[in-house]
């Protein structure tokens, strides 16, 4: 007896919805992704060379170690929180925005303790603010 072989159906696979999912999860990530422009410049900072001015009678000084903890008038604040720095600086001022004010950071402090003392400083209408250089030293002939 002969039998007839049955014909094979041919097996296809629609890969049309496989892309379309790709290409939207390719849009999803496209659209959610923010794109941040890094550069990693080496910078040279110029020194000071200026003469340096006196100091004025009542001044607040800010110390800021290489680690950012805040030191105001030599009193150490608790942490680096702006609230606590503004509140150090209001009792230390007693309100006399006038008052000179002198920043003075260890050269591994990182920036934003710098800037957070600028913008507690700034917030609270200090207009009479300086920052601390060394003066280079002479080179050696």
């Amino acid at each position: 007896m002969k039998f007839r072989r049955q014909k094979l159906a041919a097996v296809d696979v629609n890969l049309t919805p496989l892309i379309d999912v790709v290409f939207l999860l390719l849009i999803f990530f496209m659209v959610s992704t923010s794109f941040t422009k890094e550069t990693h410049l080496s910078i040279d900072l110029p020194e000071a060379q200026g003469e340096a001015s006196a100091d004025a009678v009542e001044q607040i000084e800010i110390l800021i170690n290489e680690s950012g903890v805040y030191t105001i008038n030599a009193r150490q604040l608790v942490d680096t929180d702006i609230g606590t720095l503004k509140s150090a600086i209001r009792q230390m001022s007693s309100g006399d925005t006038s008052m000179p004010m002198v920043i003075t950071a260890d050269a591994q402090t990182p920036h934003q303790a710098v800037v957070r003392a600028m913008d507690a400083a700034g917030q609270m209408g200090f207009v009479h603010l300086s920052i601390t250089t060394m003066q280079p030293r002479e080179p050696d002939a």
